[in-house]
């Protein structure tokens, strides 16, 4: 391999890993924000709020990352993806836990 496709191939890398970080500070953001709502006077101001400083990170953080190649924002839309289906079935409705309606999680639909 020459040096260049070496700097690729750890630029394309460490884009990927951007995009699992990036994915991470957004979930668990959602997440934190969500477990708040119910506390909140302001329900509606809270989850505007948090969208709206959530996406303007997510947005500039990717350009950053980009930096002019779309290969390394395919990489870290990757990452972000690939972290979103992480947390959110690691995060995501106990399954042991009973859901409003009477169904215990293993709903056929």
């Amino acid at each position: 391999m020459n040096d260049l496709s070496i700097i690729t191939i750890a630029l394309l890398a460490s884009a990927f890993a951007g995009g699992l970080a990036l994915g991470a500070l957004y979930i668990l953001a959602l997440w934190k924000t969500v477990n708040k709502l119910p506390d909140s006077s302001h329900p509606v101001r809270l989850m505007l709020g948090s969208f709206a400083l959530r996406i303007s990170v997510l947005l500039a953080a990717f350009y950053f990352i980009m930096g002019g190649h779309w290969e390394r924002l395919a990489m870290a839309f990757a990452g972000f993806f690939v972290m979103k289906i992480i947390l959110t079935r690691r995060l995501g409705i106990n399954k042991t836990a009973s859901l409003p309606g009477g169904t215990n999680g293993n709903c056929p639909y």
